[in-house]
């Protein structure tokens, strides 16, 4: 069983992922409406995988035998400047998220909770790939040099992203 702060705050990184999939669903739908149809794919299947994210923490709390609270998503920002603009936001936003994992693992170490630490230190490794992508796409659009062959050759890259959803718990554990 969890303590009830740490109830608290899982369920409110629950609605963190949640924001997030609201986000860059947002930002997939503003590139489609500027004919990045690449990146708007690379930010569809971002959300996903916040969706994953989010479906991860709810199932751990229940599993806790806690109570998920969920609350009401603000609603993200619908148009952004620029392809190179929208992904320094994902790159901010994910640098925040990795805050908020950060201090839920020193919280699951202070409680001695070792089952919520256990269960953070995925996500933990998660945010280093999810910033380390983010931060690569960035570095490419800012090689292209603002609209024309470069930042097509870019789009047409993250086009090919596809959605893997990570193995079950138990799958990884019996592969090891």
């Amino acid at each position: 069983m969890i303590s009830d702060k740490m109830t608290t705050a899982l369920n409110k990184q629950i609605n963190a992922e949640l924001y997030s999939a609201y986000l860059y669903m947002s930002m997939s739908a503003d590139a489609l409406h500027g004919g990045l149809k690449g990146a708007a794919n690379w930010f569809r299947v971002q959300a996903q995988e916040e969706m994953v994210h989010a479906q991860k923490f709810y199932d751990y709390v229940n599993t806790q035998g806690a109570r998920v609270v969920l609350a009401a998503i603000d609603g993200p920002p619908d148009k952004f400047k620029s392809l190179q603009n929208m992904f320094e936001e994902a790159l901010k936003h994910e640098q925040k998220v990795t805050s908020l994992i950060h201090k839920l693992a020193s919280m699951a170490k202070a409680e001695d909770d070792h089952a919520t630490g256990n269960f953070l230190q995925w996500f933990v490794t998660e945010q280093v790939e999810e910033e380390e992508n983010a931060r690569d796409v960035l570095d490419k659009i800012k090689l292209a040099g603002g609209p024309g062959p470069g930042l097509f050759m870019v789009d047409n890259e993250l086009a090919a992203r596809v959605f893997v959803p990570p193995p079950a718990a138990g799958a990884a554990a019996q592969q090891a």
